[in-house]
């Protein structure tokens, strides 16, 4: 291939949509999204990406150039969507186990104790952002950042660009389960430590009932921090083994949807 023929207007516009693919997966996907990297330095890495990815997905893919700015437009829009529906799909766990972390974290009377995350751009608690960088670690250690541009790579292959694909009910029936998913993983993870804080509650009630000369409020909330840390370190070990166990099952579902 020359240069004239790089440079021709179809793989100008094929080299933009793979670009705007891939700048959708890093706008939703976890670590590209949930941590402040500079908007310079992911514009160079999508960049980055895509010349990578351009030769082999003009290898496999027959892509019809559009003829006027609307179908362009309609096309970039679709990739972005895709893009961003494959990071979406992998951050399902970041928010299911932060949503469990917060419930328990409340449960032991650390509602206040409000930080800034920055791996979601809000207020959590510090124990929250302690487990999320535990995920962090469990994600990068069992390679599913390798699967990302992998699941990319395959969609411009099983969803290629142009007119011809729509989104059919059992695609979108997929992402939909997915993406439930994260209610019963932040239940699932919380469930042990919130059960034994809960029967915690009960207990105290019973003892302010038979000691009502004791102050169980001041008792109870440095009781309940403490036992909730402890907690946390006893169960951090099976909970770090259960989200290894439920990344890799949410890696083979996403493999079969994209």
């Amino acid at each position: 291939m020359d240069l004239y023929q790089l440079l021709s207007p179809v793989n100008i516009i094929l080299f933009i949509g793979i670009l705007t693919r891939i700048t959708g997966m890093l706008s939703s996907a976890p670590l590209f999204s949930t941590y402040p990297i500079p908007m310079m330095a992911k514009a160079w890495f999508a960049a980055l990406v895509a010349f990578i990815l351009f030769p082999m997905v003009y290898a496999h893919v027959h892509f019809v150039m559009p003829t006027t700015v609307p179908e362009l437009s309609l096309i970039l829009i679709k990739e972005f969507f895709i893009g961003f529906a494959i990071g979406f799909c992998a951050k399902v766990i970041f928010v299911g186990v932060e949503m469990g972390v917060n419930m328990f974290a409340i449960q032991m009377g650390l509602a206040a104790d409000q930080a800034l995350n920055p791996t979601s751009g809000g207020s959590s608690p510090i124990i929250t952002q302690a487990f999320t960088w535990l995920l962090t670690m469990i994600f990068m250690c069992v390679c599913a950042h390798h699967w990302l541009f992998s699941a990319v790579y395959r969609s411009f292959i099983n969803m290629p660009m142009g007119y011809g694909f729509v989104i059919d009910a059992s695609i979108a029936h997929q992402i939909i389960v997915i993406s439930c998913q994260m209610f019963s993983i932040g239940l699932q993870l919380a469930l042990p430590i919130f059960g034994i804080l809960l029967i915690t509650d009960v207990l105290l009630g019973f003892t302010s009932k038979m000691m009502p000369q004791m102050n169980i409020f001041m008792v109870s909330i440095p009781l309940k921090v403490y036992l909730g840390l402890f907690l946390s370190l006893i169960f951090m070990k099976p909970m770090a083994s259960t989200i290894e166990v439920l990344l890799e099952r949410l890696i083979t579902q996403l493999a079969a949807v994209f």
